[in-house]
């Protein structure tokens, strides 16, 4: 139903090693030296898979409920679990701000949406805030060409709407949930990994559906965002496993830039 959004995943390159001796003892070494980098490899980026997911639950409430943890039983939460996992306290003041649309300092932040076509027709739609777009420019064209994606147009494969993440339950009837939804002006419904319930709008109507929502079931929104929706006859097959795996890396180097606040695949 929603475009493919890739989360973290390690990104490095290889140096070339010249090998100076074909010994049993050395290739061992050898390999057992490349198995500790790989797995360092790997605990870093489920570190950075973390942080990314942390600092984005924050400013996602920050931005639909208030940047006050007093007032945001939600964010009060979400502080609580970041300290919990030892994530910096400049962190959480600068996804929370980031909320709010201003950056730590107090700076307003850009809204900028990047347009790239990556091999195998594969669209992508990058949402990014930041204090400096040339900055941002810069570093992500450095991406862009490594993954061979293409500066051009392309949010005309999709289509903005509106998402709304309610929290999960077990007391709201499937039944009744569909028909408060229809009845509130939903376009589409699901769930997401963690049993959030779903729900697609318009872009003008997401506050209408929410509060209609919050309402009639007595679920509280857990987020709200603005998506692109890759429309139904352009969305492209994954070619192979291998280009699936290079797709993932390609969103999570990007992820790793925190003005990076949401990425969309025209991918089935």
């Amino acid at each position: 139903m929603i475009g493919l959004r890739l989360r973290h995943s390690c990104f490095c390159t290889r140096a070339s090693l010249r090998r100076i001796s074909t010994s049993t003892s050395l290739l061992s070494g050898h390999n057992r030296w490349s198995k500790i980098k790989h797995d360092k490899a790997k605990v870093d980026g489920a570190k950075t898979r973390q942080r990314s997911n942390i600092a984005k639950d924050l400013t996602s409430a920050s931005k639909a409920f208030g940047a006050d943890p007093t007032t945001n039983t939600r964010l009060a939460v979400l502080i609580a679990s970041a300290k919990k996992a030892g994530f910096p306290k400049a962190s959480i003041d600068t996804a929370i701000a980031r909320g709010q649309g201003i950056s730590s300092s107090g700076a307003p932040l850009e809204n900028v949406t990047l347009e790239v076509m990556l091999p195998h027709a594969v669209a992508a739609v990058i949402e990014c805030q930041t204090d400096s777009k040339a900055r941002l420019l810069q570093e992500l064209r450095e991406i862009f060409k490594y993954y061979g994606a293409n500066t051009t147009p392309t949010t005309y494969l999709f289509e903005k709407k509106g998402r709304i993440v309610l929290e999960s339950s077990t007391e709201v009837d499937e039944e009744e949930l569909l028909e408060q939804a229809i009845g509130a002006g939903a376009l589409d419904i699901d769930q997401d990994d963690d049993g959030g319930i779903v729900v697609l709008t318009e872009p003008s109507q997401i506050t209408v559906v929410g509060e209609a929502l919050t309402r009639a079931l007595g679920l509280k929104i857990e987020s709200t965002e603005f998506i692109w929706d890759p429309k139904d006859d352009t969305k492209v097959d994954v070619p192979s496993p291998e280009y699936a795996e290079k797709l993932t890396r390609f969103t999570s180097k990007l992820e790793e830039d925190a003005s990076v606040q949401g990425i969309y695949l025209n991918t089935t």
